[in-house]
């Protein structure tokens, strides 16, 4: 259970945005997990956050539905919006309560395989999220290769010390980095983080 008594209010918008969010996904039963800083929260050190990011699985088919969908409930950040959400897949939104919400529009095996090892924690009382796993965290945050990224790899790989499965992440960050950006000095990178 998480508690951070200095940004209580912030976090409280945050976790109901979440919880909003992840009301209407299940309502339409479709498969998806919170990423970027509130899994940071659950696996890494706390930090304030200022959004919601989530992947939520398309998997490229009837994806201007889905974006509709959303649409229809939620009111979007910026103008044109399904029309930059079919470009970049992600629908940038704002919950009810003003906190905006990142949703990426997933379909890779690795964001199938990352949806179906996520998992439901506690991070207040009524608010039960279902969040990336530590692995797949790490992947994602080595993926992107921004500074901020690697500071919270750092968090994570100390605070779950002994309970990760390098070779895991190893394997999928090194395929993903294949597919979809020749980088091999993420992995080099990480491994010196994780010795």
């Amino acid at each position: 259970m998480f508690n951070n008594n200095n940004n209580n209010n912030s976090n409280n918008y945050l976790l109901q945005a979440a919880l909003e969010t992840q009301d209407f996904f299940e309502l339409h039963k479709w498969d998806f997990t919170f990423i970027g800083g509130l899994a940071v929260m659950r696996w890494g050190e706390l930090r304030t956050t200022i959004d919601v990011d989530s992947t939520l699985l398309t998997m490229f088919i009837d994806d201007e539905k889905y974006i509709s969908t959303m649409l229809n409930h939620f009111q979007s950040r910026i103008t044109d919006a399904l029309q930059f959400a079919m470009n970049n897949r992600v629908l940038l939104l704002f919950a009810s309560n003003g906190i905006g919400i990142d949703i990426s529009l997933g379909g890779l095996p690795f964001e199938q395989q990352m949806i179906k090892r996520s998992s439901l924690y506690e991070f207040e009382t009524d608010y039960v999220l279902r969040t990336c796993s530590a692995e797949d965290l790490i992947i994602l945050k080595a993926f992107a290769n921004r500074d901020k990224d690697w500071l919270d790899v750092k968090s994570i790989l100390l605070r779950q010390k002994g309970k990760l499965d390098l070779r895991y992440i190893k394997e999928n960050l090194a395929s993903l980095l294949y597919e979809l950006k020749e980088s091999p000095e993420i992995v080099s990178k990480f491994d010196e983080l994780s010795e």
